[in-house]
């Protein structure tokens, strides 16, 4: 590889957690989405994931203690947050190698899944008798697709918008959600060996610094457009995305 592409391929991976970071200032959500998904496009999912941890670790945490209501949420949410760890550690410890060399096509399917939700505007209402049984369930899988992918949306989002939180709780949830599965996403890159390099800790951590500046122009953004309309557009692109990844090596 020449020093020319190695150039490209920093400004690629710079502009995509920039965007990333824009996504989620907006939307209030996306980072690890679009930036998986476009990493996707040029490397591996398992080393795209290793990048995104600190980036999406502190955009999280940021998230996390933007609102006054976290030891409720976290009382209410543990059994969820239990089964993230439980399914991202078992998935990754169990799948055969060759499942995991056909993750680019299971991110895309999580992808299409995630914009067809968003689009269609789909609001689950989970009852109160249900969460019990439903939480744990909805953790493992969030759990083994983020294991997989390194997407951790499918299906906690759409549980998440079920619980009826008002908007600040909401957005509190989210980041306290993201913030679990990158933490066990992150163990399981360590126990695999992905985090031991220090260019991959060092390429993690100056991915960092696009999405904080692209995180902070959107949340200077979203107060000045529809947040609605950008929503759509970006699930419109997120769809094309996915479809372009769940059929790549399919023809």
């Amino acid at each position: 590889m020449t020093l020319f592409d190695i150039g490209q391929e920093i400004a690629f991976i710079g502009l995509t957690f920039l965007l990333a970071g824009f996504v989620k200032g907006v939307v209030g959500l996306g980072l690890p989405t679009v930036a998986v998904g476009l990493l996707g496009l040029v490397m591996p999912p398992a080393q795209a994931a290793a990048l995104l941890v600190a980036p999406s670790m502190v955009t999280n945490v940021v998230q996390l203690f933007s609102g006054p209501r976290f030891g409720l949420l976290l009382q209410r949410l543990w059994p969820m947050l239990v089964a993230i760890c439980a399914g991202t550690w078992i998935c990754a410890a169990l799948v055969p190698a060759r499942v995991l060399g056909h993750a680019t096509n299971a991110l895309g399917v999580a992808l299409v899944l995630y914009a067809i939700v968003g689009l269609a505007a789909v609001r689950l209402h989970v009852p109160p008798r249900a969460e019990g049984w439903l939480a744990p369930l909805i953790g493992l899988v969030t759990g083994a697709i983020t294991a997989v992918t390194g997407v951790f949306v499918i299906p906690a989002v759409p549980y998440l918008q079920g619980l009826g939180l008002d908007k600040e709780s909401m957005v509190q949830a989210l980041g306290l959600s993201f913030t679990v599965s990158t933490i066990a996403l992150a163990v399981s890159l360590a126990l695999d060996g992905a985090l031991l390099h220090t260019p991959v800790l060092g390429a993690s951590a100056l991915a960092l610094v696009p999405a904080l500046g692209g995180m902070f122009f959107g949340q200077w953004l979203r107060h000045r457009i529809s947040a609605e309309r950008f929503r759509r557009l970006f699930f419109c692109g997120l769809l094309l995305l996915g479809v372009d990844l769940a059929l790549r090596g399919a023809f």
